[in-house]
């Protein structure tokens, strides 16, 4: 999940299609891997709250938010997913290996 947003804050100009790529690739992603077994449900709950977040800030960017919060709110989300990678290693490797 932190790779997920390591990507968006590197990104020149962040835009709600953009961001709801990257949720929508997320929130299927979760899915499988959860039904799958590869995560367990605990690791699934807790990365839609990553998934919460982009799509708070796709909202925010669609009302005219500032780039520089925008990079703000993403900071906060890079917070939010190292936590997750210690809280369920393998997490961030999983997701990525979908893509």
């Amino acid at each position: 999940m932190r790779t997920c947003v390591e990507r968006l804050i590197a990104l020149p100009l962040i835009d709600s299609v953009t961001l709801r790529g990257e949720i929508n690739f997320i929130e299927s992603t979760l899915e499988n891997l959860r039904s799958e077994g590869t995560i367990s449900n605990d690791a699934f709950l807790d990365g839609g709250a990553i998934q919460g977040g982009l799509s708070t800030l796709s909202n925010m960017v669609d009302l005219g938010i500032s780039r520089m919060e925008a990079q703000e709110h993403l900071r906060d989300l890079l917070v939010r997913g190292m936590k997750l990678d210690e809280a369920h290693p393998g997490l961030d490797g999983a997701v990525e290996s979908s893509r």
